[in-house]
């Protein structure tokens, strides 16, 4: 039987050691009574702008909890609220999770990252074979992934799948780019990575997340969130719908997200498993420094293994975020500042990306980020703006424009919607980054084209579909 590695002294514990740092540290950061008024603002805002039905919150720093919470209703018709116990669905936060027990493996010797995925997992297309687990970890494999295959994939939500049935979801088409030229957020790798620790470790993804990390870490409302077994104090899902109305989200079978997103877990669960990963308890300094430190194709993305890795004003955030159907999380670790902020919501509406960056703003101090103050439009204008693009990153994808609710919101492909708030000029501002800029070219009183970016860089381009 393969050994599995046993767990390390945290690094969290080590850096006790430095009482006089941590002091020094602690002075500069804003009292907790100060950070939880802020915080329990900004939440009871989300949910009053309904962003989400409901929404757990945990912002711990340190030993100082800032803020531990539920929001609003973990079922709409049962009128159930929110509560620190209630279990969500935490989509490709998942992801962290799978590259932590590959490089557990690669740290025994089990696995090389230079390994290829075909040395391990049979009946693969001849062309993924070659791929590599270092490309899989970090999107760089240029293989499609399932989850952009439109309707041909959605209308089958809700059939259990095997790996090798997701794998024959785009087996026949072909690469983005070449492998490790390029980078782009693929589903199918990590399922591809499920598979691999099936075939090394002999049984299910979910049982070896179980017995690696969920019990040894003591993360008791963790798990696979398959669908039909009862899981106690489990949120429901939310979707809305063309008249701004929430509904039960669409039924996807757990089976399809697997290793790339079928988790389900709590504000409590991943602030243990926050302290841990980051603690150093869970994988060596060596490959935590792999994971978190994008190299290769991936340096522009920002993505390591399994995590992204970006900044707030300067502070360094490791993080990911989790979007399924019913569900759209955010989890941030700030090394500094031993900074853990998770946000769980039930509703796929609203990225809590931005409310989980303004808690880190909060927490640490820093100003709020305030969106630019927009202009008011007609109705009549606001539906100029509207239509479909053709976009190219890293391949094609699609953004439409459409107006909801006297607003314009902009969607890439079957992503979040974003709210576009019109700054004149046909400028376009957007809620989740306040320097970023959506400009819109308007031949014959509506819009041809859009350029997408900062005011230094541009990030991509569209046209209007024919």
């Amino acid at each position: 039987m393969t050994r599995r590695p046993t767990f390390r002294t945290p690094l969290l514990a080590l850096s006790l050691c430095a009482p006089a740092l941590l002091e020094a540290q602690a002075a500069r950061l804003p009292a907790a009574a100060q950070v939880r008024r802020v915080a329990d603002s900004l939440a009871r805002a989300f949910i009053a702008h309904n962003d989400a039905p409901g929404t757990a919150i945990a912002i711990v720093r340190g030993t100082d909890t800032l803020l531990f919470h539920g929001y609003g209703s973990a079922n709409l018709e049962l009128g159930v609220p929110v509560a620190v116990t209630s279990v969500f669905r935490v989509g490709s936060v998942t992801k962290q999770f799978t590259a932590s027990a590959v490089m557990q493996l690669v740290e025994i010797g089990t696995l090389s990252l230079a390994d290829s995925i075909g040395q391990w997992v049979p009946n693969l297309p001849a062309t993924w074979r070659p791929i590599t687990i270092t490309q899989l970890l970090n999107h760089t494999s240029g293989i499609p992934s399932y989850t952009e295959a439109g309707e041909s994939w959605m209308k089958r939500w809700g059939e259990e799948m095997t790996g090798a049935d997701i794998v024959a979801l785009t087996a026949d088409k072909p690469f983005d780019f070449a492998p490790g030229t390029s980078w782009k957020y693929n589903n199918t790798g990590y399922v591809l990575l499920g598979m691999l620790l099936e075939a090394r470790m002999g049984h299910g993804w979910g049982d070896e997340f179980t017995r690696r990390f969920f019990t040894s870490l003591g993360m008791t409302r963790t798990r696979y969130c398959e669908v039909q077994p009862l899981i106690a104090g489990r949120a429901a899902g939310y979707s809305r719908n063309e008249k701004d109305e929430w509904v039960n989200a669409r039924y996807l079978a757990m089976s399809q997200p697997a290793a790339a997103g079928a988790l389900c877990s709590t504000i409590g669960d991943m602030l243990t498993w926050n302290r841990a990963l980051h603690g150093g308890t869970v994988v060596t300094p060596a490959s935590y420094t792999a994971m978190t430190t994008p190299a290769g194709s991936a340096v522009p993305r920002g993505y390591g293994f399994g995590l992204g890795v970006d900044s707030v004003d300067g502070h360094r955030v490791i993080s990911h975020s989790g979007g399924i159907p019913g569900a759209l999380t955010a989890n941030m670790w700030v090394p500094e500042a031993q900074l853990s902020v998770t946000v769980l919501t039930n509703g796929d509406f609203r990225n809590p990306d931005p409310l989980a960056k303004q808690l880190v703003r909060a927490a640490l101090g820093l100003p709020l980020d305030v969106p630019p103050r927009g202009v008011t439009l007609t109705a009549a204008a606001l539906a100029s703006y509207t239509g479909e693009f053709d976009v190219t990153i890293d391949g094609p994808h699609v953004f439409k424009i459409y107006v909801q609710d006297g607003k314009l919101y902009g969607m890439m492909d079957v992503q979040t919607p974003e709210l576009l708030i019109p700054l004149g000029n046909d400028t376009f501002a957007v809620t989740f980054n306040k320097d970023v800029r959506l400009t819109i070219t308007m031949d014959g009183g509506k819009a041809a084209a859009l350029t997408f970016g900062r005011p230094d860089s541009v990030g991509w381009t569209g046209k209007r579909k024919p």
